[in-house]
C-alpha cells in the first residue's frame, strides 16, 4: 500500500490538520537534511498511513504558511492533533523516534 502524502498549501492546510492526527514535514528542495528526511518520512507514512495523515509543505512555495507557523529551520516536523500542534522535531529525525512520537499522541 502506498501511503498518501498530501502536498499542503496555505489553502488546504487548516482543513487537513483539523481532525485526527496529522504529521507535517516542512522542507525545501535545496535542503540536504530534508532530502535525507524524505525517505524516512515516506517509510513512517507507509507504516502508519492508515491511522495518521501525512503532509508535506515546501516552504519555498508556501513561505506565508511557514512564517505563520514560525518555521525557522528545516526539516521541521510538527504533529497536529485536531488542529493543535502537540509535538515538534527539528532536524533529521529517525523513523523510530517519529513512530513513538505519533503513538504517544494517539
Amino acid at each position: 500500500m502506498d501511503a498518501q502524502i498530501i502536498e499542503l498549501t496555505n489553502e488546504n492546510f487548516d482543513a487537513t490538520i483539523s481532525q485526527g492526527l496529522t504529521l507535517v514535514d516542512f522542507w525545501a528542495p535545496w535542503c540536504m537534511p530534508c532530502k535525507l528526511m524524505g525517505p524516512i518520512f515516506d517509510t513512517v507514512a507507509e507504516q502508519l498511513g492508515d491511522k495518521v495523515r501525512f503532509g508535506k509543505v515546501n516552504i519555498d512555495q508556501e513561505l506565508e504558511l511557514a512564517r505563520r507557523l514560525g518555521i525557522q529551520s528545516i526539516p521541521t516536523l510538527i504533529l497536529f492533533k485536531d488542529g493543535v500542534d502537540v509535538d515538534v522535531r527539528i532536524g533529521l529525525t529517525k523513523a523510530p523516534e517519529l513512530i513513538s512520537m505519533i503513538k504517544e499522541s494517539m
